[in-house]
């Protein structure tokens, strides 16, 4: 049998489109629509139900993915261990959201590039969780972060990390909430200025669903699309934010902000390590993935 054919079968049984593992593949839609007939002739059988979005695997197909795709996973294991020794430094298309790609996967994935290390060269791509998932996907990025789980067989996730989130303000700000907003929670805060990443207010009303069981009554003040720049918002005093502890415990241990509320079990937000299925089987993927692992001990 034509290991090519069985490639091309696997990527749409990951993809789950023939489209998608045509991009993937560097194929076009129809080269890869004959390669699965012929496989079906050769085998006598079909292997994928065509549906109007996609494609669904048969009970046939789905058994032969199952016994194909360690075997093609390891020869692809094979040639990219021999191309990582014999060529130059590869490159490592990472993606992920801007504040914590930039304030902990750069820092930490930094130490493995450079050829003194025998690491990779990294190129970075920022966006949010659906951009971000799409692209790997689609194959413009190698590795992902992502506060989403993805469905499906053609990406793969390792939960990575949880961070806490905190909400606070700056000390001359919560001076003049009325009210304790520890004891009298939400409504202490219904006229306090609300900073977020967004119109529809994610962090907070994450927050206030967790912690008040209650939805947020105040409209952003301001919107601002990077958390560094709602924590610099805070500081100056803007209003109150809901921010990952990570990315404002300097500022709590310098009291440029407060933390508001104590709230006995803090709202948690997991982040993804994703990747597609069968990449790990490339050396500098894998290094990649398990250097970000290891690291993530130390986030928590």
């Amino acid at each position: 049998m034509d290991l090519a054919l069985l490639r091309t079968f696997v990527t749409v049984h990951r993809a789950g489109s023939f489209t998608r593992a045509a991009a993937l593949l560097g194929l076009s839609q129809p080269a890869v629509t004959s390669q699965i007939r012929t496989l079906e002739r050769q085998l006598g059988r079909p292997l994928f139900l065509r549906q109007a979005r996609g494609v669904t695997p048969t009970s046939i197909g789905d058994e032969l993915a199952h016994k194909a795709a360690p075997h093609l996973d390891a020869l692809v294991e094979i040639t990219e261990t021999g191309l990582d020794e014999d060529s130059s430094l590869r490159t490592l298309h990472l993606a992920g959201p801007p504040e914590f790609t930039a304030e902990r996967a750069l820092p930490a994935l930094t130490e493995l590039t450079g050829e003194d290390s025998q690491g990779f060269a990294l190129r970075t791509s920022f966006g949010n969780a659906e951009e971000t998932l799409e692209g790997l996907a689609a194959g413009h990025h190698d590795l992902a972060i992502s506060t989403a789980r993805p469905r499906g067989a053609l990406l793969t996730a390792t939960p990575l990390c949880d961070e806490e989130h905190v909400l606070v303000a700056a000390p001359r700000r919560a001076e003049r909430i009325p009210g304790k907003p520890r004891r009298k929670g939400a409504p202490a805060l219904e006229n306090v200025p609300v900073i977020e990443v967004h119109e529809s207010l994610p962090f907070v009303s994450r927050y206030w669903a967790a912690v008040f069981d209650s939805r947020p009554v105040t409209p952003g003040t301001v919107i601002v699309p990077d958390l560094r720049a709602v924590l610099a918002c805070a500081v100056a005093g803007a209003g109150l934010a809901v921010l990952p502890r990570y990315l404002c415990a300097a500022a709590l241990e310098r009291g440029d902000v407060l933390a508001l509320h104590d709230p006995a079990v803090p709202p948690l937000r997991t982040y993804f390590l994703v990747v597609r299925t069968g990449t790990l089987a490339m050396p500098h993927i894998a290094r990649a993935h398990d250097w970000l692992l290891r690291s993530a001990a130390d986030w928590c």
